[in-house]
């Protein structure tokens, strides 16, 4: 609709999560060296989590994007508590024939996999996405997958992403053998003020627009009520962009955004209410070594 106006090739803001348009900032960049890390030193579990929108999908599909043909990747991205047997999505997830077999003989086949491709070099990882969806017996039935190693080696690299509250299903007493296999754990936590203004920038010029189409003032309302998280920030720019279309605007401005913030209050739409202005700076920590999710620290806390 604006995307003629305003001289861009793509919708700068789309809700995908395009690895393209990935912008690293601080907590991203972190997350997705300790993924990479992960993967390449054979890591056993790795736990990724964050608020809605933090970004996380957008996450695991660079790191899918970046693997090569020696690492087979298969990827859950939907998890519900009655979403059926697990082991039929694993299956499912690396392209093998899971219908019409048992428990038994589906568990067979995926050990089968696993050791014809560590035999033909190859290593395999199971990406679970929006994992606090999944019950603490479909955890530990992942658990047992992990079970499968080599003298030296795990044949299958796990990695869980999910929202806070699979950090809270961690921390469950039956689940704790699960929880001290984790080796890498990173909580994904929301954007500074700066690192806003650099990612509205950024992802401008991934489009092919002007980078500073929106003043700073406007990004920096826009990240007043978007508490610092992507996905509400993408959604705020693309509706100032409409707005400053509809009125021929050349420039973002509060103005823009204020009517903007204005409408969707009026629509009972209004998105988290304002942060302080005054914190700019991010508290990122990661953890190489898992931590008991209790012992952790929000990002930004």
């Amino acid at each position: 609709m604006y995307e003629k106006f305003y001289g861009f090739a793509d919708a700068p803001f789309a809700l995908l999560p395009d690895p393209g348009f990935l912008y690293m900032s601080k907590d991203h960049s972190i997350a997705l060296t300790l993924l990479r890390y992960s993967v390449l030193s054979k890591q056993g579990f790795t736990v990724v989590t964050g608020e809605v929108g933090a970004g996380k999908t957008t996450l695991v599909n660079k790191i899918i994007d970046e693997l090569d043909d020696n690492i087979r990747v298969g990827l859950i991205n939907f998890t519900h508590s009655s979403f059926g047997e697990l082991s039929e999505w694993v299956l499912m997830s690396f392209g093998i024939d899971y219908r019409d077999k048992t428990k038994v003989e589906i568990y067979d086949e995926f050990v089968k996999f696993l050791v014809a491709e560590y035999a033909a070099g190859r290593r395999v990882v199971l990406i679970i996405d929006e994992a606090q969806n999944m019950s603490p017996a479909a955890l530990e039935e992942v658990r047992m997958l992990s079970n499968v190693n080599a003298q030296k080696d795990y044949l299958l690299h796990l990695i869980l992403v999910g929202q806070p509250e699979l950090r809270a299903t961690l921390e469950r007493h039956e689940l704790r053998q699960l929880a001290q296999r984790v080796s890498v754990y990173y909580h994904l936590g929301q954007l500074s003020v700066s690192e806003a203004q650099a990612y509205v920038r950024h992802r401008l010029s991934c489009a092919g627009g002007d980078p500073d189409l929106f003043t700073a003032a406007a990004v920096e309302l826009i990240w007043q009520h978007a508490d610092g998280l992507p996905r509400v920030i993408n959604t705020l720019c693309d509706l100032s962009l409409v707005y400053g279309f509809s009125s021929g605007r050349q420039a973002i401005g509060e103005d823009v955004v204020g009517e903007v913030l204005a409408d969707r209050q009026r629509m009972s739409l209004q998105s988290a209410p304002p942060v302080p202005a005054a914190a700019d700076a991010q508290d990122s920590s990661a953890a190489p070594d898992f931590v008991p999710p209790q012992q952790l620290r929000r990002a930004g806390d």
